[in-house]
């Protein structure tokens, strides 16, 4: 695997192509503003390069006969066409390796888009199901992330997610397998088909994560109404709303989110792939900003969806004419959102600050 090679080398040009208000100068200063990234599933950053060789790596038989075939299979009306084909492409990992590989992968990318700490997802239920141990995809993923802080300074934490398909009483055996990595598993989340499955559905689970000293985080409003917003806040007890979007539909829970400052982890190129908004013009972000509402920005699965920071935020900027203090302002959002030690956020403040008065000058 080369993973020194970057995905979507071309982003200023198409971007700037796409949106040709967006100068040259804004494209600069979004790539070098630090980034933090909160709502990155570490699945979902698995490249069809990659795809190909771990399915090699490990003798498995792919339904697709050319990276460019599943890579033109990405074309999706809502979110459960998404996730057919990811829990699909997740089947290719099997060995510590694979999972040291793909967060590797992703933690390379980040370097090169200025990424300075990361609260990716992972999925161990899709993993264990299909007979991988609990700790193949622990260990493999935090190997990655010590490594990546030993060579990039990029520091991050982990969030595990519960698979919102299954019942909760699977949500409770995965709680109790992750007892040994305790020390390794920062917060628990909730992600998968959101329509269905409201966030009460895990009520009693995320109540014993909380006792056990998790961070708690869950997937909500993105296909889901402002229903489940408001479940996710006070059935699960929530510090971070991943995604957000339908919370516009109701001005009271927009006041209630202002008022407790609760950060939507917003992913914009993710929304447009699934359809959740129909064009990146008519993406609720910058009304959110408006609103007073803690947005940061996110590449949700980047593999799948056309983009990793960088091209999230080129999107955004040129599409809804985002200014710099628009962009420091989602970037100060994300710091105050992480679950890292104040000594790590202050770190990245004052880092956000470097970067602006260099930028000044």
């Amino acid at each position: 695997m080369k993973t020194d090679t970057l995905f979507h080398g071309e982003s200023c040009i198409h971007f700037c192509a796409i949106f040709p208000d967006m100068e040259a100068t804004d494209t600069a200063f979004i790539r070098a503003l630090p980034k933090i990234e909160l709502h990155c599933h570490i699945e979902g950053t698995l490249e069809p390069e990659l795809v190909f060789d771990l399915a090699e790596r490990n003798g498995i038989g792919l339904s697709y006969p050319s990276v460019e075939s599943l890579r033109e299979a990405y074309s999706f009306t809502r979110l459960q066409d998404f996730l057919d084909i990811y829990y699909e492409g997740m089947n290719v990992l099997r060995t510590e390796q694979d999972f040291f590989d793909l967060t590797w992968a992703y933690l390379v990318r980040g370097n090169a888009q200025n990424l300075r700490h990361t609260e990716i997802f992972f999925d161990p239920q899709g993993h264990v199901d299909r007979g991988i141990p609990f700790e193949t995809a622990v260990l493999g993923i935090t190997s990655a992330l010590d490594r990546a802080e030993r060579e990039f300074g990029i520091s991050s934490e982990l969030v595990m997610c519960f698979l919102r398909h299954l019942d909760e009483q699977e949500a409770f055996r995965t709680l109790d397998q992750a007892e040994p990595f305790r020390d390794r598993i920062i917060a628990v989340g909730l992600d998968s088909s959101e329509r269905g499955n409201p966030p009460e559905k895990f009520e009693r689970v995320f109540q014993e994560a909380a006792r056990r000293g998790y961070r708690r985080v869950a997937h909500a409003g993105e296909e889901g109404p402002p229903e489940y917003v408001y479940g996710a806040l006070d059935s699960l007890g929530v510090e971070r709303v991943d995604h957000g979007n339908s919370c516009l539909e109701a001005p009271e829970l927009v006041r209630r989110l202002v008022r407790e400052q609760v950060p939507l982890t917003v992913c914009p190129l993710s929304n447009l792939r699934l359809c959740v908004v129909e064009s990146m013009e008519r993406h609720p972000l910058a009304e959110m900003l408006d609103h007073g509402l803690k947005a940061t920005v996110n590449s949700d699965d980047p593999a799948y969806f056309g983009g990793y920071m960088n091209e999230n935020l080129e999107a955004v900027a040129g599409a809804l004419d985002l200014g710099r203090d628009q962009l420091v302002q989602l970037t100060r959002n994300a710091v105050d959102a992480v679950f890292a030690p104040q000594s790590r956020r202050q770190a990245l403040n004052d880092e956000l600050d470097k970067f602006l008065a260099s930028a000044d000058g």
